[in-house]
């Protein structure tokens, strides 16, 4: 399970999240941000973002309480105030490397946290823009596991995003976890057009890795009728083993029953294997 919490300014705790202590829970904090609060880019050097409320003792204290729960932390994401934010190429990669092993490694070190969620959202669209992509991205996850940092990494790539992740996972799927491809901005709305949206990004990518996933109160496929798609990925030879859902700041209103029943449906699952 893996979900998103504390991206959107909305007051919201760890603790608010029903967890079933029999499923693996990752919480994915919104965002480390390798820019200044105007937006200017910093160089690899990320500062955290997230709401303050989410703070290292509260980490602490959901990790104690469900040794089932990880908490990684999403790099980047849409924007930052009202400026969007992009890829940009470094000057120098191997310095923005160093600085991100850096930077983040004190978050993750002071937050107590696991790993790291990859979640550009813009790029300029040439082919040296996707191999810089890549190759930082990749040494970046790489170092980090490497030296004990962190022991998970996902990425989260969508659909006119999907030539740079693309680029990334060929030449470093190996140390990728999970593909938490958002397949609510495909606007699907149906079962069957889930399972193509689904077939066709497992061919891009590891469909072992591959999550579905869900926007609380958002885009794409809502309701139940999200349940009905897990079921016919199964009936289609994919095993369903792992949902991400964006995200617990939208889920109070619904009382977590998004959350309840995906780890319900995974729980149930993994009984069934």
């Amino acid at each position: 399970m893996m979900e998103y919490i504390g991206a959107t300014g909305v007051s919201v705790s760890f603790d608010d999240v029903p967890i079933n202590d029999e499923i693996d829970f990752n919480f994915i904090l919104g965002f480390a941000i390798d820019a200044d609060e105007s937006g200017n880019f910093q160089n690899g050097k990320f500062s955290p973002y997230w709401i303050p409320e989410l703070t290292p003792n509260s980490v602490a204290d959901i990790k104690a309480s469900h040794p089932n729960v990880k908490v990684m932390v999403s790099l980047s994401g849409w924007s930052i105030g009202e400026k969007t934010l992009h890829w940009y190429i470094p000057e120098n990669s191997e310095k923005w490397i160093s600085n991100a092993v850096s930077s983040l490694t004190s978050i993750i070190t002071t937050y107590h946290l696991d790993g790291i969620d990859v979640d550009y959202e813009k790029f300029r669209n040439t082919s040296a823009t996707n191999a810089n992509f890549a190759y930082c991205i990749g040494e970046l996850i790489t170092r980090l596991k490497d030296q004990g940092v962190i022991s998970v990494a996902s990425i989260a790539p969508f659909y006119s995003t999907v030539a740079p992740y693309i680029a990334l996972f060929k030449d470093y799927g190996h140390a990728i976890d999970y593909v938490n491809y958002q397949f609510y901005t495909d606007k699907v709305r149906t079962p069957k057009g889930y399972l193509k949206a689904f077939e066709n990004r497992a061919n891009q990518f590891d469909k072992a890795k591959l999550l579905p996933a869900y926007e609380v109160n958002g885009r794409g496929i809502q309701g139940d009728i999200f349940f009905d798609a897990l079921d016919l990925l199964e009936k289609n030879g994919f095993l369903v083993n792992g949902v991400m859902i964006f995200s617990a700041d939208a889920s109070s209103e619904n009382k977590y029953y998004y959350e309840k029943k995906s780890q319900a449906f995974l729980l149930l699952n993994s009984k069934s294997v």
